[in-house]
């Protein structure tokens, strides 16, 4: 399987409307004046921005949508900016949120950051170029760069006044916050401070559209209704659908817990697995979303039914890991489920290709505790009960005591159920 940008595709269709083909991909739930985007998007390249506050140590696959819309306008020929919220993140979102946020430091932000940067640039073009001569280069900002330095009763004066409490109280996500929990001072001004970035951005930059999720909507028509009242010109909102799964799950959640981007948070052999094991009902939708394919090869892959569906997973598992991990980790991780999957039973724990994890040997290792600490059951209690069902094994040898200590120190591999698999090393 070789990667495919959509090139062909896209030199083609810059010919027609950028809006079509991003609605087409299905990308589109709203846009702010859906005709004056489009003839903005005709007479010449426009730059766009999406914010991503830095709350946790990695992006996961909830923030990819935003990304690769990014990614899209850039292989059209558009400047695309990803903003990191290093401001915003001691804000605090209040968004689809029933609970005050965790409050970060500066340190923890600082950190969060220098992770979260790197991870654009699998998407993203900071050189230019890379998608064609007509790619500009990406630019990268934060914005507590502008955030930090403002003067509180000049902000209050200059942009605080443009806000109607009435109406920030009647949106959606303040209403569900005051009747639960409550909302604090600070996140009440959140909308006011994203608002200001878009302004900050539209004179530094000339940015003239804001994208993402569906549940921002609020916040960036806010943004587009200041830069009108305070400079006088038209700036755009687009954004994008909520996306679950066939099965009302959310994007983004394995096992009831995040995919994460980076790869010591979430392994690209387990990154891998949540794409291939994509329900039948959802490959083409998500080959859509989550790659940068042609279309009509994701028509002609997604054209069969039942187990034909096989290869149209496995591409879509390929493609998506090897944007976020590389082609050589999407590789490794194909190559691992094919020994895994394959109906070998002789694997190797010798073979370091497999997805492996570290457990530090001590007194009282019981194989119980292997299969906590690898993930492949929730508690010793867990694992007892899987495995008097025959549903544990250990280097293919089916486990009957999990209370036994564990013997030796040499890799093993671990297999709960049917598809769950973890190489086992000791420190």
């Amino acid at each position: 399987m070789t990667r495919s940008a959509d090139a062909a595709l896209l030199a083609r269709d810059r010919g027609t409307a950028l809006i079509d083909y991003l609605r087409s991909r299905g990308y589109v739930q709203d846009i702010s004046d859906e005709t004056a985007l489009a003839d903005a998007f005709a007479s010449g390249q426009i730059t766009a921005y999406v914010g991503f506050d830095p709350t946790a140590a990695s992006l996961h696959v909830g923030h990819l949508l935003s990304i690769m819309v990014l990614g899209t306008i850039q292989r059209f020929g558009h400047r695309p900016i990803p903003l990191a919220g290093g401001g915003t993140t001691m804000v605090g979102d209040p968004t689809g949120k029933t609970a005050t946020r965790k409050v970060l430091t500066l340190e923890e932000i600082r950190v969060n950051l220098q992770n979260v940067i790197k991870q654009f640039d699998r998407y993203i073009d900071f050189r230019g170029g890379r998608f064609g001569d007509r790619s500009p280069a990406a630019l990268l900002v934060n914005n507590a760069d502008w955030l930090l330095d403002l003067k509180y009763i000049e902000f209050l004066r200059d942009i605080g006044r443009h806000f109607s409490v009435n109406e920030m109280l009647a949106a959606e996500t303040y209403k569900t916050r005051m009747e639960s929990s409550g909302l604090n001072f600070v996140e009440f001004n959140y909308r006011i401070v994203q608002a200001y970035d878009f302004l900050h951005l539209n004179r530094t930059l000339g940015c003239r559209l804001q994208m993402g999720g569906s549940d921002q909507w609020g916040n960036i028509v806010a943004g587009v209704d200041l830069i009108r009242r305070v400079e006088g010109k038209q700036a755009f909102a687009l954004v994008t659908p909520l996306i679950t799964t066939s099965g009302g799950a959310k994007m983004g959640k394995s096992e009831g817990n995040s995919v994460w981007l980076d790869a010591t948070m979430t392994t690209p052999y387990d990154y891998y697995q949540y794409w291939i094991n994509t329900d039948d009902a959802d490959v083409r939708r998500l080959l859509y979303l989550y790659t940068f394919l042609p279309s009509e090869q994701i028509d002609e892959l997604t054209s069969v039914k039942g187990e034909a569906l096989r290869q149209a997973k496995q591409v879509l598992a390929y493609e998506s890991t090897s944007l976020t991990h590389g082609e050589h980790a999407a590789l490794e991780a194909a190559s691992a489920a094919t020994r895994l999957f394959g109906g070998n039973a002789s694997l190797d724990p010798q073979d370091e290709s497999l997805p492996t994890l570290t457990i530090e040997r001590s007194e009282g290792l019981t194989l119980a505790d292997l299969f906590v600490q690898a993930g492949l059951a929730s508690s010793r209690g867990d694992a007892r009960r899987t495995a008097s069902q025959g549903g544990l094994s250990v280097d293919e040898e089916r486990v009957a005591d999990v209370d036994a200590p564990v013997d030796g120190d040499q890799p093993r591999i671990l297999r709960a159920g049917k598809k769950r698999f973890q190489r086992i090393v000791f420190s």
